[in-house]
């Protein structure tokens, strides 16, 4: 399921602030013992596309510093791939821009509600089945370790 926004106004060059990346990953044991199986965001990027719209692109997960905006998201074999724009004029974002392009901080993570999962009695482990995801968010600590952003356009 492919999700893409039209360009906005944020800079007249589609290509500045751009970043991408992988939000989440799919069978990887995050911090919080959470796995997120294949298709679990299959249903919610279908809602978000019927909205045209996309999840928020927050500092921190914070709601009071959006950054900018995810102008396109996909599950592939890997996960949530995504590439939005960071809001250069924002400060935050600018800060956020220049700490990726120094190697300073290069986490994401996504802010969601369970829909359905599976928990493992045994191994404390739960299994995302479907996600409501709300936002992702730019952080320094992410818990799926390997959600990362892995290309930063310069400006």
């Amino acid at each position: 399921m492919n999700t893409r926004l039209q360009p906005s106004s944020l800079s007249s060059d589609p290509r500045s602030g751009f970043i991408a990346g992988y939000g989440s990953y799919f069978d990887v044991l995050d911090d919080r013992r959470d796995k997120v199986a294949k298709g679990a965001f299959r249903k919610t990027l279908r809602a978000w596309q019927l909205l045209g719209k996309t999840p928020k692109m927050l500092w921190q997960h914070d709601p009071k510093q959006p950054i900018g905006v995810w102008t396109h998201l996909r599950e592939d074999n890997k996960g949530l791939y995504v590439e939005g724009r960071l809001a250069l004029g924002v400060p935050q974002a600018s800060e956020a821009y220049l700490l990726l392009k120094e190697g300073a901080i290069d986490g994401l993570s996504i802010g969601f509600r369970a829909i359905e999962a599976i928990h493992d009695k045994e191994s404390k482990n739960r299994i995302l089945l479907d996600i409501d995801l709300v936002e992702i968010s730019i952080v320094t600590f992410g818990m799926n370790s390997k959600a990362t952003v892995r290309v930063i356009e310069a400006v």
